[in-house]
């Protein structure tokens, strides 16, 4: 597992955290609850990704391919 995969997951959670902070603070919370969830999503993808090259991997070694 690669640290750049940390740090991307973190980034996302960091910009989505302040992202929400200022839209509650704004008084919009369904943008706010939105954002939550696009983020949710992008943190998804990126981890499925990630499991997908896993199994690819897996495949290659026990020469399942």
């Amino acid at each position: 597992m690669e640290i750049d995969l940390i740090f991307k997951i973190a980034g996302v959670g960091i910009i989505v955290a302040v992202l929400n902070l200022v839209l509650k603070r704004a008084e919009r919370e369904e943008q706010a609850m939105m954002t939550t969830l696009a983020g949710l999503i992008v943190v998804l993808v990126i981890i499925v990704q990630e499991i997908g090259g896993l199994f690819d991997t897996v495949k290659s070694v026990f020469g399942l391919w």
